[in-house]
């Protein structure tokens, strides 16, 4: 595989180790101030890794697009946290996931003029295909889903527009776009917290948890940035976007949740397109 591919597969991997761990903490404390101390945390991880990787001034309108793209996380994470604090994890994520790969792709076509070759189309659709099946519960009716899958929604948008901001830097401006990304992003969560009258603090423990889960996610994020300046945003976006497959696999394993032959599928699926979109 080449480096773009292996980079938005690691960014896969990341992210969704960090939503599973973002949704069990939201199921202990408000999803609000664990999206925080994530987002938080993750500036000072990015704050540090600039400093030391990218000596160099970056432009404002390169600090612009990573703080679009940072305004897009902390909505994204919130509405994703909520989603998953009130609705099975094997249903939530990939739902998110949806719009954030779809609206991309449509964007990188129309408006970036992108042209994937023909394998690579077909591993598109295979995906976007893979992402429905996966968020298929089997159940006509489950406690919570309806309420949680529309939170969901909201939060595929604002994580299209996160990738897509962030694709829009110049390489030269190295990692700084995602110290603005950060810093937006925890700059978007606070006021969230005043409607519903939540606080930010919280106990010692889920704070260290929720702050290591924002260097994760800040990770994931690089790794992406790296795809992007290699390879086609469109297909970066896709791969990036299969992170739904590893919250599933622990939500069946670690806490028994029992997929359907539709999500069964749908992870076949997703791992034929991971290949046409390498060879692609």
């Amino acid at each position: 595989m080449s480096n773009p591919t292996l980079f938005a597969l690691g960014s896969a991997l990341s992210y969704g180790l960090v939503d599973f761990a973002g949704g069990l903490l939201a199921r202990r404390a408000d999803s609000v101030a664990v999206a925080f101390a994530g987002q938080a945390a993750g500036f000072v991880f990015m704050l540090g890794a600039a400093s030391l990787l990218t000596p160099e001034a970056p432009s404002l309108p390169d600090l612009g697009w990573g703080a679009a793209s940072g305004v897009g996380t902390g909505i994204g994470m919130v509405f994703l946290f909520r989603a998953m604090a009130s609705g099975a994890l094997s249903i939530v994520v990939p739902v998110s996931a949806m719009g954030s790969v779809t609206l991309p792709v449509i964007a990188g076509v129309a408006l970036l003029g992108e042209r994937p070759p023909a394998p690579a189309w077909f591993g598109i659709g295979l995906a976007i295909c893979a992402l429905w099946a996966v968020s298929r519960s089997g159940h006509s009716e489950e406690q919570g889903t309806t309420p949680a899958a529309r939170l969901a929604l909201i939060a595929s948008v604002g994580f299209a527009v996160q990738y897509l901001a962030l694709a829009q830097a110049a390489p030269q401006a190295g990692l700084w776009p995602l110290v603005a990304s950060r810093l937006a992003a925890t700059l978007t969560v606070v006021p969230m917290a005043l409607p519903s009258g939540s606080g930010l603090r919280l106990p010692p423990r889920l704070a260290v948890l929720s702050a290591l889960n924002g260097c994760f996610a800040a990770l994931s994020l690089m790794l992406y940035l790296f795809a992007t300046r290699e390879g086609l945003t469109t297909i970066a976006v896709v791969l990036a976007s299969f992170y739904p497959v590893v919250p599933v696999v622990l939500g069946i394993v670690a806490l028994r949740e029992r997929p359907s032959r539709i999500q069964a599928a749908g992870l076949a699926g997703a791992a034929a397109a991971v290949v046409l979109l390498g060879v692609g």
